[in-house]
């Protein structure tokens, strides 16, 4: 056994107290009031901690607000793209096997089928909110060049041949969907250039085509791929999203509201775009502040009525799908939803499918609707900032996880 210094003092002024009281005792003095002991304080309970993941709550279709005014033929194309890679999973496999028998023009047996087989899921998220933000994006059309000349001074790049992605899943499987991008220096990896660094670079060579307005190109890297009239060998091409620099995206629109520069509902695409034509000298410095950077392939166009890519890897359908957060919700599955139209209180309520994700996109309740092309389609993304809820639609046999 050990002893400490405090201990040893204890012990010791213990020892004189009995032994003094061995001595001559002083008169007797009246009996001190019985200590009371004070009261020991209740442990109040450990929060439980807080989910990290949305609920998934079953109801019913009769529950969804606009399902039975939504014509479900204008989803079905959709979802039976959907279907092309959700039928390789188990859960999915007998719906979408069946789908293949329905009839896409037969809105009553597209309604009976989904009522059959889906089950629709109240998307709750983490903190307990039932409602989240629904923005809109769109394919934007941009004028270009295969050389430099002229107007065309804005470079869309290619991914670096530097450029280092890591599927992280592959060591952790808990960091499904999550990659680290980088470049190699001597043995270490280290970041890849920011937006700013990038834009400083001479990266000759690396262009993929030259493009007439820096604004249009900014916001062509927001919507993550585009269309590009050439002048020069008057040809429409496809751009898509090829790879990004890693950094994550960080809005604009935020900072100049942050800055006081506008306010929440001037802080649309049509708003940041005046406001970069009121100051254009600080046009490069509003845009360092998204340090992400989007790197571009070239695609052909064989149909300009078929949309872009999303990442599940099927075209986008117009006003049928969206893109969501994966780490929160399941890609490629079909979902209702409950919001208004752009800057109004007209309700826009119908099946949609998510198809897409993007760097903005984070959090449960947290949908981008795809507008389309063209000119209407832009200006409608541009003022879509509303709140909506959403529903999975989920195999009867699935889990509600």
């Amino acid at each position: 056994m050990s002893f400490t210094r405090s201990s040893l003092l204890v012990s010791l002024t213990a020892v004189v107290l009995s032994l003094a009281a061995c001595t001559t005792a002083p008169p007797r003095q009246p009996a001190p009031p019985p200590v009371v002991p004070a009261p020991v304080p209740t442990p109040s309970p450990t929060p439980a901690p807080l989910p990290t993941t949305p609920q998934f709550v079953p109801t019913t279709f009769a529950a969804l607000p606009g399902w039975d005014r939504d014509d479900v033929r204008a989803a079905w194309p959709a979802f039976v793209s959907s279907c092309n890679v959700l039928v390789k999973r188990v859960d999915w496999k007998e719906a979408c096997t069946i789908a293949r028998t329905v009839n896409g023009n037969d809105e009553q047996a597209i309604r009976t089928f989904f009522e059959a087989f889906l089950v629709p899921n109240q998307v709750i998220a983490p903190d307990g909110a039932h409602d989240g933000l629904i923005t809109g994006y769109y394919e934007p059309l941009l004028r270009g060049a295969r050389k430099r000349g002229g107007p065309y001074q804005t470079p869309l790049y290619k991914v670096p041949d530097d450029l280092i992605t890591v599927d992280l899943a592959s060591v952790y499987p808990e960091l499904k969907g999550m990659r680290l991008r980088g470049r190699l220096v001597g043995k270490k990896v280290v970041p890849y250039a920011s937006r700013a660094e990038i834009e400083r670079a001479d990266a000759t060579g690396k262009e993929l085509l030259w493009v007439d307005d820096p604004v249009e190109s900014f916001f062509l890297q927001v919507q993550g791929s585009g269309r590009v009239q050439l002048t020069d060998t008057q040809e429409t091409v496809r751009v898509a999203y090829a790879d990004q620099n890693g950094y994550p995206y960080k809005s604009i629109g935020r900072w100049l509201v942050d800055k006081g520069e506008l306010t929440m509902e001037q802080a649309s695409a049509q708003g940041i775009k005046a406001w970069i034509a009121g100051h254009p000298t600080r046009m490069q410095e509003l845009f360092n502040v998204n340090p992400s950077y989007v790197f571009f392939k070239e695609e052909r166009l064989p149909d300009p009525r078929v949309g872009p890519k999303g990442a599940l890897g099927v075209p986008l359908t117009p006003q049928r799908s969206v893109a969501i957060d994966a780490s929160q919700l399941p890609l490629g599955v079909p979902m209702f939803l409950s919001t208004t139209q752009p800057n109004s209180d007209i309700p826009l309520q119908r099946l949609v499918m998510a198809q897409d994700t993007g760097g903005a996109i984070r959090g449960a309740i947290r949908v981008d609707y795809f507008f389309g092309f063209g000119t209407e389609a832009a200006d409608n993304a541009g003022r879509m900032k509303q709140r909506g809820a959403i529903w999975l639609l989920l195999p009867r046999q699935a889990p509600a996880r």
